[in-house]
């Protein structure tokens, strides 16, 4: 059994380094060590306050809307942040306003500050409430990011800039720490990845490849585990948080975020575009066996 964090924290990762179908082992290789290094640019922060983006919208969904990969993860990893009393704050865009909300309504935080771009507009306003807010990390979680000719697309190349606002420019304004989540390739974040493993591994990779990098990358097999992992991270380096921390990774808090979201939001599960209780195409049970195992490497 490792000891030291950075041991345990290794531990945690690799049960979020596992490819659940898109090929991205290389990915997860080349990012390793990249959840310690995030959830130590928290920990040891005087005072940390968080500005979190996420919504990746489905334009093909039945009906279209944000995926549950993402806002679910996000509103769970809120709800931690709460409980150990770190400010935060969640971005998103307006399609994929109403999903962020009711994640942010199941986890029981729907006081969490939202703040939604419009489409086609500038985002200056929402930068500086973020710098006057005093933002010290901005943490992506599964985002669609810019390609390299400045586009959106989604894993099967769709471009869906139409229904994505430029939330790239917000992640890159500072004075913040970047941390980035994602699982594909073409999030926010992806950009610290060279470009050429995206697009020698992952389909499509040549032209969905995220330009945009992050200063700390966590790659999961699906992002929602990624957020979990950080929760697991951060009660490993900080004891006075670690109680709260290994509380919130709840399986029935999960389920009551994913049903509120898919259900209120709506929210459509990213790969089969059905509104559905699945993450990622896979069943709510696969997921919680994977959230009680972070769980257990956080506790041991």
């Amino acid at each position: 059994m490792p000891h030291s964090a950075e041991q345990r924290i290794s531990a945690i990762e690799a049960l979020i380094h596992v490819d659940v179908g898109r090929n991205i082992s290389a990915l997860c290789n080349a990012a390793r060590g990249g959840l310690y290094a995030a959830a130590r640019a928290i920990a040891t922060a005087p005072s940390p306050r968080l500005g979190v983006i996420t919504g990746f919208y489905v334009p093909r969904g039945t009906p279209p809307a944000a995926e549950t990969d993402g806002p679910v993860g996000a509103a769970l990893l809120l709800h931690g942040l709460a409980k150990i009393g770190i400010p935060a704050r969640l971005a998103t865009d307006a399609p994929c306003a109403p999903a962020c909300a009711a994640a942010l309504d199941g986890a029981g935080i729907g006081h969490t500050p939202l703040d939604v771009a419009q489409l086609n507009t500038p985002l200056t306003t929402l930068i500086t409430r973020w710098q006057r807010d005093g933002i010290t990390h901005a943490l992506s979680i599964e985002r669609c990011g810019k390609a390299a000719d400045g586009r959106p697309r989604n894993l099967v190349g769709l471009d869906i800039g139409a229904h994505t606002a430029p939330l790239d420019d917000l992640y890159l304004a500072g004075p913040w720490t970047t941390l980035a989540i994602g699982d594909g390739g073409n999030e926010i974040g992806m950009g610290s990845l060279p470009r050429a493993l995206i697009a020698n591994d992952i389909a499509n990779g040549e032209s969905i490849a995220c330009a945009t990098a992050a200063t700390h990358l966590i790659v999961a097999g699906v992002s929602n585990w990624g957020a979990w992992a950080l929760l697991a991270a951060l009660a490993v380096l900080r004891a006075d948080w670690r109680h709260a921390l290994l509380a919130t990774l709840d399986p029935a808090l999960d389920r009551a975020i994913l049903e509120t979201t898919v259900h209120q939001g709506p929210a459509v599960d990213g790969i089969s575009r059905a509104q559905t209780l699945t993450v990622d195409n896979l069943p709510l049970e696969t997921h919680h066996t994977k959230l009680a195992a972070i769980r257990a490497a956080a506790e041991g």
